[in-house]
């Protein structure tokens, strides 16, 4: 017999209390009743994002344990006839030494001049490399079973360790294993921190929030730069640079609380509960008694009546969630097209800022006031970003910042590295990072508009997987040195702003949930 001709086995034998709990969604218990970005979330952004800072000096410690430090001549046929010392690739064996000591850098110690050069670009993509499979690695399981606190716990460890360990390396191949383990963990601390840190912030605040992860990585990159400076060798180096690490596993992460978000979609609500209460308390509010948080998915349903679910269950028509992939992502000839443009943008970004990082070590100056102006350079490209993504729009800014980081790197190869050419040469150096930092704090935004939300996780998988592949050639690039790194930097950062005029502007437009329904509302949007 079918539910039309039994309409009593839809209707309800009680009637439901007036008294039941309310359910919403997190997002509204933040702005109905905890508060978006009061007290309780300000600290533990600040707390949790110190992660940020850790990720930059683990990443830009290669700058200076890696280094060709200065040598000088011991015997007279170091110099040529006009007493201008020779490189060292031309000299022979015994008759120079390294000013500070063979073990002042890993070049220094484990010779890697000349013909094992390369050796230092290979150790560089290695950990890069590292980052990118650890990536995948944590960002699965900070959704799984480790949470967002206990896999940046996990990552915090591991860095710590090899760290340490990385200092007691007894030669290269070693020490090259022990960066890739490095990467791993470094890889999965910037992601599992940015999670942990604005999934407890409201809507509205979530987006401002995360874009000042940023400030975060470029003061990790100062702090190594003050860190090196102090360090009489490598070994020293790596294990001062590790010790931020375990203050913060002591002295921070045991007072940080786990995603609210984290607790609900893994069935905790009671816990969930309690973090709310903390947020809302510690904001100077409270949670009304008949509340409790619940899915989304969960909340829609109670708009749904019993009726309606009833005959939909005995019918067979229950809905079907919307799904998509990758494939789906390239079928579509509209987001195709994106995620082409996407993709070599990101690449391109990646190698210009990883590769001006790192080329410090070819500009001749002293190395640690040019890291830390590098450093300084991208806080402001940051905020300036941030104050003009609403009013100049997203294409304006990606197209502009990354010419601007182009060119200035294009004017680097026309500087000799002598005299006051040195120094202008650095200016371009600094300028470029300033371009470059701001795409790179774009592109976070941007991408995620340009893609509908079937699809948009597994779009910026594969922008993500590019512009860790761009830091993985970057070091390559860097060790031909001379002035071919701007060269490379200039012709990508040009092309990549080449490229986002064919992407289409995003401000103000809606964030489309489906590929027809893109497909449809961006008609003509090439050139837009």
């Amino acid at each position: 017999m079918s539910a039309k001709n039994m309409p009593e086995l839809c209707s309800p034998l009680l009637i439901p209390s007036s008294k039941e709990a309310q359910k919403l969604t997190i997002d509204d218990m933040f702005q109905k009743h905890c508060g978006e970005f009061g007290t309780w979330q300000l600290r533990h952004f600040v707390l949790v994002t110190l992660a940020w800072a850790l990720e930059g000096l683990h990443t830009m410690v290669m700058i200076f344990a890696d280094r060709e430090p200065e040598f000088k001549c011991v015997e007279a046929a170091c110099a040529d006839w006009s007493g201008r010392t020779k490189g060292v690739c031309d000299l022979q064996p015994g008759s120079w030494e390294w000013v500070s000591g063979a073990g002042s850098s890993t070049v220094a110690e484990w010779g890697l001049v000349c013909d094992e050069k390369f050796k230092v670009g290979l150790v560089q993509a290695v950990f890069f490399g590292g980052c990118m499979i650890g990536a995948g690695i944590f960002g699965h399981l900070s959704d799984s079973f480790l949470g967002r606190k206990g896999s940046l716990t996990v990552v915090s460890i591991m860095n710590a360790v090899f760290g340490c360990l990385t200092a007691l390396a007894p030669n290269y191949w070693i020490y090259l294993l022990l960066r890739l383990f490095t990467g791993l963990s470094t890889g999965g601390t910037g992601l599992c921190a940015f999670v942990l840190a604005t999934e407890p912030i409201g809507p509205t605040k979530r987006g401002a929030a995360g874009m000042s992860t940023f400030y975060f990585f470029s003061t990790g990159i100062a702090l190594v730069s003050g860190i090196a400076y102090f360090s009489g060798s490598w070994r020293t180096l790596y294990v001062a640079s590790s010790i931020p690490t375990i203050i913060f596993l002591v002295l921070v992460l045991p007072f940080l609380s786990e995603s609210p978000r984290w607790y609900l979609i893994h069935g905790r609500v009671d816990e969930a509960m309690k973090v709310l209460g903390s947020i809302a308390k510690s904001n100077g509010k409270h949670l009304p008694d008949g509340v409790i948080v619940a899915l989304d998915e969960e909340v829609n349903n109670n708009s749904t009546t019993k009726d309606q679910a009833c005959k939909e269950e005995v019918d067979g028509s229950n809905k079907v969630a919307l799904k998509s992939s990758l494939i789906d992502t390239i079928r579509w000839p509209t987001t195709r097209l994106r995620l082409f443009l996407t993709v070599f943008i990101n690449l391109f970004v990646s190698i210009v800022y990883y590769g001006l990082s790192l080329n410090a070590v070819n500009l001749d100056t002293n190395i640690y006031s040019t890291v830390l102006l590098n450093a300084v350079a991208e806080m402001p490209a940051y905020l300036i970003t941030a104050l003009l993504l609403e009013k100049t729009g997203r294409k304006p800014l990606a197209i502009g910042t990354q010419i601007f980081s182009g060119l200035f790197c294009l004017a680097g190869t026309l500087m000799k590295n002598v005299g006051i050419w040195k120094a202008l040469r650095m200016i371009c150096g600094v300028l470029g990072i300033f371009g470059a930092a701001g795409t790179y704090n774009l592109l976070f935004i941007y991408t995620a508009e340009l893609f509908p939300t079937v699809v948009r996780n597994a779009a910026l998988g594969v922008t993500t997987q590019a512009a860790q592949f761009g830091a993985i050639m970057a070091p390559f690039i860097v060790v031909m040195g001379g002035g071919l790194p701007f060269a490379v930097f200039g012709v990508f950062g040009v092309a990549g702003g080449l490229l986002a005029f064919y992407l289409p502007e995003t401000l103000n437009r809606p964030l489309y949930d489906t590929l027809t329904g893109m497909e449809v509302g961006e008609v003509g949007w090439v050139g837009a």
